[in-house]
């Protein structure tokens, strides 16, 4: 598992917002698409964030659009990696 056991909380918003467009940062990882110095970057960013409440409630609703939020700051990064 690549989890982030410093920042657990900005791990799971960071996975939970990747899986809502179809992204699987593990498997990305693993098959070269993204380094894990890049994942570490982008966790980290989450962790940074004003904004995890305001994630946790997006995540919560089913009914989400396929793009990430816009005060979502990897939102970029996370976009770029879906199918």
């Amino acid at each position: 598992m690549l989890g982030y056991v410093e920042a657990p909380r900005a791990w799971w918003l960071t996975h939970g917002m990747a899986r809502a467009v179809g992204v699987d940062l593990p498997r990305a990882v693993t098959e070269g698409w993204l380094k894990r110095s890049e994942l570490a970057q982008i966790v980290t960013r989450c962790q940074g964030c004003g904004c995890s409440a305001d994630c946790t409630g997006w995540l919560a609703d089913p009914t989400h659009a396929a793009a990430l939020p816009g005060y979502c700051r990897n939102k970029a990064a996370i976009e770029s990696l879906a199918p």
